[in-house]
Formats: C-alpha cells, structure tokens, sequence
C-alpha cells in the first residue's frame, strides 16, 4: 500500500518536537495537495458567482459547482437532482427536522438510537418537543450492538419518523441500515440516516439501502469545512417545501406570489459555498482514485491491529465491539484511575492527536455510565506504527499517573 501520508502537508509537521501521529479522523480528516490545489486554483482563476451571469467567470464557476453534484450523486447511487449542498450533516439533519416537522402532529412517534450524535439527536427532541410529538429511543446490547427486537417493537403505525445513525461516532457500531428500511417502510415511516462517519470509509449505494434521506459532511471525507450533503428520494423532495427563500432557487416572483426551480436549486438558496463544493468534487476523486474498497480493506486492518494491541495494555476497557465485524475504524476506550481529558494532554506531549471527552453524544455516555472516552480513528494515511506510538504514549500516561 502506497504511503499516503506523502499526499497530506500538515501531517509533515512537529507537535511537541515529535513528529505528529494523527488520530482524530471521525472528528475531520486532514487534506490531501489535490483539494487543497482545486481550492486555490478556483480562487486564483474562476472565482465568480454561480448561475447569476453570462460572462467567462461565472460560467466556469457554474459548470464546476454542478459537476460538484454530478460527482457526489455517482458516488453514492443517486440520481443529480436528488443531491442538496449544506454546510454539513448538523445543517441537513435540522433541515430535515424542519421541513419534516411541519407535518407533524401531536401523538405522532419520532424513533431515534441510544448512540446518536447530538446532531441527529437535539433536532427531533427540539420539534417533538414544539408538536407534542413522542420521541422514543431504541437501546443497544451488552456487545454495543443496536437492539433490532427493541427496534421492531418500537416501531408502530404512529412512528413517522426513524432517525439513526449508520455509523456510531464512539461505538464504531455499523447499523444494518437495509433491514432498518424495510421495517420502517412496513409502517410508513421515513428513514433518515446520519452517515457522517460511514461515507468516508465504505462503498455507499442510497438506492440499495433504500433510505428515504441521507446526510454527510465533506470535512470527514478529506473535502473542505462548511461544505455537505443531504441526499433525498426525488418523490419525496418533490414535495418538500424549501427550509430558505431568496435568490438562486427562484422561478419567478410577483406582487402576488412566488414559485420555485426543481430541486436541488429550490433548496439551495443564496450563494452558495462554491470552493467547498468543488474542493468536495476533489476529494471524491481522490477517494476514487484509491478504491473506497481498498480504503474499507486498510482501515479495517488497521483497526484490528489497534483493538488487538489495545486489549494487551493493563487497565484500558474498550467501549465498542470487540470484533472486527461491522465496525467503523474508530476505537472507543477507558483507562482506569484517569480522565479522557488528562489521557488526551499527555499524548498531544507526545505528538499523538485523540480526542477525548463525550463527542457530542451524552444520552450513549449517561446509558454507559461514562463520564466520556478516550477515542482513536484511523484513516488511509494512517499506519500500525502510528498506532504502536499511540501504545507507548498511553504506556507513558499511564507511568505519569502511578
């Protein structure tokens, strides 16, 4: 396998005087020369507004920003106009919850998971909450599993909406979103999934998972900050009202009334983030250009590796699956008598980058019992003999607190 470390400049860096060993991927990923290039070449040679003029710059600006949408809708199994550009899952997701909601009565069940992201957790407490809606909360199993008994029994005819995670942020629990879709669908349910931690590092067909919508964000994937994706089934998104008005998503505007263009231009109002787009596009093709498979093999060798090298240091607890089985590549752990916080700062020292703390998911760390974790993930540029840093510097940590 290619050293693709090569390809990201910030990872040549010193933190602390040690070379930096990155780890912190689910959090963002770093960027490869190629999008951080299309960014700057966007800027230096077609920096215009889009679908607002006929002159050389605009067009050019126009041409790539809806390449952008070509490029993301074949990367994923969608149809062009079933692509919507956000700043990222937490703006689609409240989108969603929105536009959703406006249908919503009370008595009406929303169904979420124990281990969602505050993101695809506080949008439906908050519009439950403002219709009277139920919010109920499918629980997980002693292995860190979804409970699908507790997820059939759940869901009724008054569910209207399931909301779930395909990939858990802590756990690295992979949810088996098709079985999730056919259940949902049985009662008229819609499914939405947070795919946030899965799109970066798993082949993705919406079609075959046959999810009503789906949400991602580019910083997680190699792309840029500020830029993301909601997916939506065209017939449904032909009925959806837009989440903002203004120019851009305009057809026409009279005295009397106003009409809208056909998706994703209705929801894409204002203008919109360009560079991030096109800088997205990029980094999907550089994620092409590796195999998202080959991208899927790698980091689940690494993340083998990590568990076994994980489970021989006295005191560490792993919070997750213990297999490599639909699991994401990132590792969940505890180390007993310290707090994640301390654990983190001893390891920056060392030039090592986890996080530390509850990562936005506090109903999952108060179900555990946890006050919050220490987290690894991996990615394409990562290695085992980064993780072998990361063993002695918990190693170290751990002498600091004898």
């Amino acid at each position: 396998m290619k050293n693709y470390k090569e390809d990201f400049p910030i990872l040549k860096q010193r933190i602390k005087g040690k070379p930096l060993v990155y780890l912190d991927n689910s959090a963002t990923t770093q960027k490869p020369k190629a999008v951080i290039q299309a960014i700057t070449d966007y800027y230096e040679k077609d920096n215009a507004n889009v679908h607002r003029g006929v002159h050389e710059l605009s067009m050019r600006a126009s041409i790539a920003y809806e390449n952008a949408h070509k490029r993301v809708a074949e990367f994923i199994g969608a149809e062009e106009e079933e692509i919507i550009f956000t700043k990222g899952t937490t703006e689609s997701i409240n989108f969603l919850a929105y536009v959703l909601g406006r249908s919503l009565k009370a008595g009406d069940e929303i169904l979420l998971s124990e281990m969602e992201h505050h993101s695809n957790f506080v949008p439906w407490q908050q519009i439950a909450k403002e219709k009277g809606a139920k919010l109920k909360i499918i629980p997980i199993t002693k292995e860190f599993r979804l409970d699908m008994k507790a997820a059939e029994n759940l869901l009724t005819q008054k569910t209207k909406i399931l909301a779930i995670t395909h990939c858990s942020n802590v756990l690295g629990t992979i949810n088996p979103i098709k079985e999730l879709a056919k259940m949902a669908h049985q009662v008229n349910a819609t499914l939405i999934v947070d795919a946030a931690q899965s799109v970066p590092h798993m082949q993705i067909d919406v079609k075959e998972l046959d999810c009503d919508f789906l949400a991602f964000s580019g910083h997680k994937m190699f792309g840029p900050t500020g830029i993301g994706v909601l997916y939506g089934k065209r017939k449904l998104l032909e009925n959806l009202e837009p989440f903002m008005y203004g120019g851009g998503m305009i057809e026409e505007v009279t005295q009397e009334k106003s009409t809208w263009k056909d998706s994703p231009w209705r929801f894409e109002a204002g203008t919109p983030n360009i560079e991030g787009a096109i800088g997205l596009a990029k980094a999907i093709e550089y994620i092409q250009d590796i195999g998202i498979t080959n991208i899927e093999s790698y980091t689940g060798t690494l993340t083998e590796y990590a568990l076994k090298e994980l489970k021989k240091v006295k005191g560490i607890k792993i919070i997750g699956p213990q297999d490599i089985n639909n699991r994401a590549p990132v590792i969940s752990f505890t180390i007993q008598g310290m707090h994640p916080h301390d654990v983190g700062e001893i390891l920056n020292q060392e030039g090592v980058a986890i996080r530390g703390g509850n990562h936005c998911a506090m109903p999952l760390m108060t179900s555990l019992k946890l006050d919050g974790t220490n987290r690894a993930s991996f990615h394409i540029y990562n290695t085992k003999e980064d993780i072998d840093t990361l063993i002695k510097a918990i190693k170290k940590a751990q002498d600091i607190f004898k």
